[in-house]
């Protein structure tokens, strides 16, 4: 296993971190305990020493789940990072609330490393009201946790102002070689390293849509280098090529997937990669653009939308729609994050869109918005869409 610095602490982290939103799991969707529990211990076995957890995740069973897998002296072998449900937050005092829970649920007395979860602008302005900063420092002086960061789901001109707002110590963005210019991007990334803050990386595969189902376009690509490798490893070696980057986070539910992600962390230096390589990737890149239906950068440059639609994220979840292999996954998704299920915005579906054109103005890409919204709302919306959201309020509800 490879090591990299957090920079503030000197703490040395496995490059490859233990996500714990997608673990093992049972026909019903429970989590699968006991070969969840032996890959968690398995992986920490072969070097991995960061563990990362959520509230919501599992529908609230991930955190319990670790507070038990991590028992037998494996708590001390890793740092362990969870993150603190902004969307349900009302005022302070829930901050404290919701921690004293989570140490409970965790079985430990602090966090190593804990987050602000999922913020974008308007949220981050929201917390920042009620005394975010305040609870941090409160909750760093007593030991509660020990450093503090963000996640971050928003638009690139957000991030680095997020960034400077407080004396963080890491942060965490989605970052892969199809999300160079989304959300915080390359430039975010390149930001936050550059004010001292360690860089833990979320979704190095898309979610899988960079493995799952491969274009046959796109495996024509990747088998044209010398050197074989899987299109996770192609993906997950992209990622750590970037001197910045600190931690790789991955959903690993497969023991095979753990076994290749384990020796790809082995291997993976900064500025491994050869330039041939890189312009490989570069064509993989290029070609999975071309099977996109909207070449969307998420620049944000069309909002406000005037009617309320997030045109950025529908279109996002469109492309989505044809990357990955499961479209129900997706359409849940679209429900949930645009219906409001995490707490913030709500009703900024595609089907609100009322043609008024000013986005046509401002897109840069020059997309013809409208009409690719009235894709959207064919392909990702239909008479079950409130269902949907209802079934995604429930499941991220306070649990």
């Amino acid at each position: 296993m490879l090591y990299r610095e957090m920079p503030k602490n000197g703490d040395e982290l496995s490059i490859l971190g233990f996500g714990a939103m997608r673990l093992a799991s049972k026909e019903d969707g429970s989590i699968d305990e006991e070969r969840a529990t032996k890959q968690v211990r398995y992986a920490i076995d072969h070097g991995v020493n960061y563990v990362d957890t959520a509230w919501p995740y599992h529908m609230g069973a991930s955190e319990p789940f670790l507070g038990r897998a991590l028992t037998d002296g494996y708590r001390e072998k890793v740092k362990l990072a969870t993150k603190l449900p902004s969307w349900l937050i009302e005022k302070r005092e829930d901050m404290d609330k919701f921690l004293d829970a989570q140490l409970e649920k965790l079985n430990t007395d602090h966090i190593d490393y804990y987050l602000i979860h999922s913020l974008v602008g308007d949220l981050w302005d929201t917390l920042e009201k009620l005394g975010v900063a305040d609870f941090l420092d409160h909750a760093k002086a007593d030991g509660r946790i020990i450093n503090a960061g963000f996640s971050f789901h928003g638009a690139s001109e957000d991030f680095n102002r997020i960034v400077d707002a407080y004396d963080w110590d890491f942060c965490q963005i989605q970052y892969n070689y199809l999300d160079e210019k989304s959300q915080a991007g390359k430039a975010g990334l390149e930001y936050a390293a550059s004010k001292g803050l360690g860089v833990i990386i979320m979704e190095p595969l898309r979610g899988g849509s960079l493995t799952k189902t491969v274009p046959e376009a796109v495996e024509e690509i990747w088998n044209e280098a010398p050197i074989k490798r899987s299109p996770a490893e192609w993906s997950l070696r992209w990622v750590w090529n970037h001197p910045e980057v600190t931690v790789v986070l991955s959903g690993m539910n497969e023991e095979s997937h753990i076994e290749e992600n384990l020796r790809v962390a082995e291997q993976a230096l900064p500025n491994s990669l050869t330039e041939e390589e890189l312009q490989l990737i570069k064509r993989v890149e290029n070609k999975y653009r071309e099977l996109m239906r909207v070449e969307c950068t998420g620049c944000q440059y069309c909002m406000p939308c005037p009617a309320g639609v997030n045109i950025p994220l529908c279109f996002e979840l469109y492309n989505n729609l044809y990357f990955a292999d499961d479209p129900d996954a997706v359409r849940f998704m679209y429900a949930a994050r645009l219906g409001g299920a995490l707490g913030t915005g709500g009703g900024e579906f595609a089907s609100q869109c009322v043609q008024c054109g000013q986005c046509l103005e401002k897109c840069p890409q020059h997309i013809d918005i409208p009409t690719v919204l009235d894709s959207v709302v064919e392909e990702l919306e239909g008479s079950d869409l409130e269902q949907r959201v209802a079934m995604a309020k429930e499941m991220f509800k306070q649990v």
